[in-house]
């Protein structure tokens, strides 16, 4: 999932100046997941706003809602009207869904009300952990599911390197080693013997941006939508 933490609510404030009507619009998937952009989020915050905006004296219009994804087109459509009601969108979606939102409004500005952190999982109630940067050449074959890429602070295929000490990574004495997390998952299914090659250099040519991608089934419908125009 994508896990994101809200802006300093002083930053956006201060984004808000000069708007006198405001959608603070949430998303219902990862972000809510993640307690950062969901509908209790967006409740709290446009609370937040009404109350500063009361403390100044000032006539400030703060209304919300919260859609399934923001980072789909028909999920954005049906608030569209209501958004151009506004002068501005305060989006609680992950950096993806402010931009889709912002190209379908295009003349409207879209503030984001928070900071895309990772791609992680859940390690317990509150608690978040980066696993994935989406490089596009997944390795996680090759190393028993665990990604050096992301788990390693220095990104090594090949490990660990000399600053490991006592299963510890020499960045933090907090942060195991991955590559003795590694080393112990393969020990688990017997395939340690995966450690006595080199591994060549991560290809980095997978990682094009802005990276697109497009179902095999909707390939030819694509090409043909493209030649028309």
């Amino acid at each position: 999932m994508i896990v994101g933490e809200r802006k300093p609510f002083v930053e956006i404030c201060d984004r808000l100046q000069g708007f006198k009507k405001v959608l603070v619009l949430g998303c219902g998937t990862c972000v809510s997941v993640c307690m950062a952009g969901g509908e209790k989020e967006v409740e709290l915050l446009a609370s937040q706003l009404r109350m500063a905006n009361g403390l100044k004296d000032g006539d400030v219009e703060i209304i919300e809602a919260t859609i399934q994804r923001q980072c789909d087109k028909e999920y954005i459509e049906p608030i569209l009207e209501k958004a151009r009601e506004c002068d501005a969108v305060l989006s609680a979606g992950c950096g993806a869904g402010v931009q889709l939102v912002a190209e379908m409004l295009q003349t409207l500005p879209v503030i984001p009300a928070l900071n895309t952190r990772f791609i992680g999982v859940a390690l317990g109630e509150g608690v978040w952990s980066e696993r994935c940067r989406a490089c596009g050449n997944c390795l996680l074959a090759d190393y028993g599911g665990i990604c050096p890429m992301t788990l390693c602070p220095k990104s090594l295929v090949n490990g660990p390197c000399g600053g490991s000490k006592e299963g510890k990574c020499e960045t933090s004495p907090e942060r195991d080693c991955a590559w003795m997390l590694i080393y112990e998952r393969l020990r688990k299914q017997g395939k340690l013997d995966r450690m006595r090659g080199l591994a060549p250099l991560k290809d980095y040519s997978a990682q094009s941006h802005p990276a697109r991608q497009v179902n095999e089934a909707y390939v030819k419908a694509e090409m043909e939508a493209s030649h028309s125009k």
